[in-house]
């Protein structure tokens, strides 16, 4: 099909070639003003503004009326496929209990442990389908999505068995992380050792095996995986062909940020906690700062320190970390709005991070992100907005008029 899209307001973030974004590159938001953009076979051949516009031979020709366009939004950090919500804790958490003490209590990760390991493969592929489906109207064209609530190689294989049957069925690329090293099991509590052991012995090649990750991904923190395990754990994950990616600096200055730089993370994600440091060895890496604010936003903790990332040339991108426990939404129009009005990151730094650099720290820079000729037709159609400044600013306006997946609208 050759769908010619005419009468675009503003066509945004528009790259005749992309990269990873640094520093001071990630305030450029090129935008093409009164313009048309050219599909073919589901990718973008090309654009430009109304007055070039030559004869054609579109099959199909949509008139935007005045809409602006985007790339979709890349997802880069999620744990979509989870048993159960977990708003009794969200309610213990507003009656003053801390972490530790709803964890005591049963709660926190072991919790969704217990309910995914009780539920079938196929309810569990049910409801992060539904899920799945919702973030797609929402606007997320490319996501990743994590292991981690299985904690027992069963348990592990099944959730990351369900993210390969989302990755067939789906029409939007799907980046698999294997997460067995997200805390340790009830059976392990005074057994770390015999956890890893595990994981490197038994999740790992079964893994490679059945071809069911991307990534291998450790929560390196104090009470969960220092950062020598981290290391070793990866090192076991990049034997078996997984890259890393590594929960960083989410609660303390835990060192996961130099541990995930040593190993060649493409991503280090979380990043609340941060030193001169741990902001200087990732600005002088290739691995991309993943923040994820709602997160944040949802446990009342202080926000990423995205300015000071910034000013220090670090790639930053923007995820929504989906999950039952810390951060139950996949909004990423809301990541975000949150990520101007609370982190300071300017509009266009913002809309970078969630959409070219998102796609970068999940290996997808080639195909999704900008608005460049040969990527991917992953679009959003917003209505009627004055600058791209309004998306963030009107935050709680749903925007989002239509959403193109390939080429075809969902």
């Amino acid at each position: 099909m050759k769908l010619l899209i005419t009468n675009i307001d503003q066509l945004i973030n528009v790259r005749a070639v992309s990269k990873v974004l640094r520093g001071k590159e990630m305030a450029e938001l090129p935008v093409i003003r009164d313009a048309y953009l050219w599909i073919e076979h589901g990718l973008i051949r090309e654009y430009g503004e109304m007055s070039a516009l030559k004869p054609h031979d579109a099959t199909e020709v949509f008139d935007a009326a005045g809409a602006s366009i985007l790339p979709s939004w890349c997802d880069s950090h999620t744990h979509l496929v989870f048993a159960a919500g977990r708003e009794e804790e969200f309610v213990d958490k507003i009656k003053g209990k801390s972490y530790a003490e709803i964890a005591a209590n049963g709660g926190g990760i072991l919790n969704s442990a217990r309910k995914l390991n009780a539920m079938t493969e196929d309810a569990l592929f049910e409801l992060a389908w539904n899920r799945l489906s919702e973030l797609m109207r929402l606007g997320t064209g490319a996501i990743e999505i994590k292991s981690g609530y299985g904690l027992c190689t069963e348990g592990e294989l099944k959730m990351l068995r369900v993210i390969q049957r989302l990755k067939k069925e789906s029409p939007i690329p799907i980046k698999a992380s294997f997460l067995g090293a997200h805390t340790y099991p009830a059976v392990y509590k005074d057994n770390h050792q015999g956890y890893i052991n595990e994981i490197i012995h038994q999740m790992l090649p079964a893994i490679k095996a059945e071809g069911l990750a991307d990534y291998i991904d450790v929560f390196c923190e104090k009470g969960f995986f220092s950062p020598e395990e981290t290391e070793t754990i990866c090192l076991a994950g990049i034997q078996q062909g997984l890259q890393p990616k590594i929960h960083a600096n989410q609660l303390t200055l835990s060192k996961g940020t130099q541990t995930g730089v040593k190993l060649g993370a493409i991503s280090v994600d979380h990043l609340e906690t941060m030193d001169e440091d741990s902001i200087q060895s990732l600005a002088n890496s290739s691995t991309i700062g993943t923040l994820l604010p709602t997160a944040a936003f949802f446990l009342g903790m202080p926000f990423q320190p995205a300015r000071a990332l910034l000013n220090a040339g670090c790639a930053l991108a923007l995820a929504s970390d989906f999950n039952p426990g810390s951060s139950p939404s996949g909004n990423m129009n809301l990541v975000v709005c949150i990520s101007c009005i609370q982190m300071k990151m300017l509009p266009e730094e913002a809309i970078n991070a969630a959409t070219l650099n998102g796609a970068y720290a999940m290996g997808l820079g080639n195909e999704l992100g900008s608005i460049t000729p040969g990527k991917r037709a992953n679009l959003i159609f917003t209505k009627p907005i004055s600058s791209p400044a309004y998306l963030p600013y009107a935050f709680g306006t749903n925007l989002i008029d239509k959403v193109m997946v390939n080429g075809v609208f969902i």
